[in-house]
């Protein structure tokens, strides 16, 4: 098949690598003009790992990424609540990285250019069908021009054009009052310079690991994230106009709530003050929608399913559906079906972690603990059953797609 791609980020290059790889001609029209390794860190969880392995990046991932070690959630005075061994260590087949979300595209962009038709400066607006054929209207610096193909992939972001096509009026997205600050400093390494940190709660909560190894004078690249909620939620809530998101953030913003959580591990005002780079934006999500095809296209990723950033799941989740729509593509001969194969497989696995994540997700553990100890405790089942927090973390894993090695879950 002819196979036009909306959106040249991890799901949409991931998509269009899997699409190649089962014997597809596969066109990507990125919005961007000159792409470049931008934003700060993300997760990769083991499922997703896998499907990049198939495609032969393994290694990639291992020389540029940090192999995280362990989840742990923590209190805001950085008393750990439960240690989850991830990758490896924990049960699974493959590792969970924590890489640079733009040296990860921009990865993907070059393996992508040396197997598929890759075009910049190219903004899918609209999707139309006529007979057998999808015709793509697209945006460019020349003028508008068309392009016609068996299939269009809608990968293009919380923003799609392609998603409006299914649900005109749905607005912007839904946005319950927390806002996110993200950056990177240079730091010495804490605990084991392998963990990623949630602290805090559903209020105020910041989340940290590193993506780079330790560097010649021993101080390691860094991420981190600071949530804070600036407005109770409540129905019809409107988020940042679109011009103001990822902005530079202040310090001014997050020393107010942060500036006294110095942990024996960690001083987190320290780590932000020496922040590189500080970007802001609403945390944000939509409704999940009855459908995600419509004649000849699909959605994928953000575009399909943006979810709040809780539990490692945007992006992996992009890769996922990746994965999922071309072993649809390559089961079924007939495209209707396999389209409708392909949503089946992921359309209700998305929408029930959107959902999760509405309700806080894991980080509903960290808000029971302030709410029973907010001075902090000496043991923590004094506070809560640590049994009962085991559970809920594999119930929430088990629903969120991941599969352990040596177990079926």
């Amino acid at each position: 098949m002819d196979i036009l791609i909306a959106g040249g980020g991890i799901g949409g290059l991931t998509a269009a690598l899997a699409l190649q790889a089962r014997g597809h001609a596969v066109t990507v029209l990125e919005a961007v003009r000159e792409p470049k390794p931008l934003g700060v860190g993300i997760n990769l969880l083991p499922h997703a790992v896998a499907v990049l392995d198939e495609l032969g990046l393994l290694p990639a991932l291992r020389a540029m990424a940090v192999e995280t070690s362990a989840l742990v959630f923590a209190n805001r005075h950085g008393q750990a609540i439960y240690r989850d061994a991830r990758g490896i260590a924990g049960g699974y087949s493959h590792p969970q990285f924590s890489i640079h979300r733009g040296e990860l595209q921009m990865r993907l962009w070059r393996e992508a250019g040396a197997k598929v038709t890759v075009l910049s400066g190219q903004r899918v607006a609209n999707v139309r069908d006529e007979g057998s054929q999808a015709i793509a209207e697209i945006d460019t610096a020349d003028g508008p021009r068309e392009l016609a193909a068996d299939l269009v992939v809608g990968a293009d972001g919380i923003h799609s054009a392609l998603r409006r096509r299914l649900a005109p009026d749905e607005g912007g997205p839904c946005w319950r009052g927390v806002m996110m600050w993200r950056g990177t400093s240079w730091a010495p390494p804490f605990l084991d310079g392998r963990t990623m940190v949630q602290a805090g709660h559903s209020r105020a909560k910041f989340v940290v690991y590193p993506i780079a190894a330790p560097r010649a004078d021993g101080l390691q690249l860094i991420n981190w994230i600071a949530d804070r909620r600036v407005r109770e939620p409540e129905p019809g809530l409107t988020a940042p106009d679109r011009a103001d998101w990822s902005r530079a953030g202040r310090l001014d913003d997050l020393l107010p709530t942060f500036g006294r959580w110095r942990f024996d591990w960690l001083d987190v005002p320290g780590l932000i003050t020496r922040a590189e780079q500080m970007l802001e934006w609403p945390m944000v999500d939509r409704d999940p929608l009855p459908r995600w095809r419509l004649g000849r296209s699909t959605l994928l990723g953000d575009a399909a399913h943006p979810m709040f950033p809780i539990g490692s799941n945007g992006a992996t989740q992009a890769i996922l559906d990746a994965k999922a729509l071309a072993d649809a593509l390559a089961t079924h001969a007939d495209l209707d079906t396999a389209l409708a194969a392909y949503e089946d497989a992921r359309r209700p696995l998305c929408a029930r972690i959107v959902d999760m994540n509405r309700r806080e997700g894991l980080d509903a553990i960290l808000d029971r603990v302030e709410a029973l100890a907010p001075g902090g405790f000496e043991q923590l089942a004094d506070v809560i059953d640590p049994a009962e927090v085991a559970a809920e973390i594999a119930a929430y894993k088990l629903a969120a797609g991941h599969r352990i090695r040596s177990t079926a879950a």
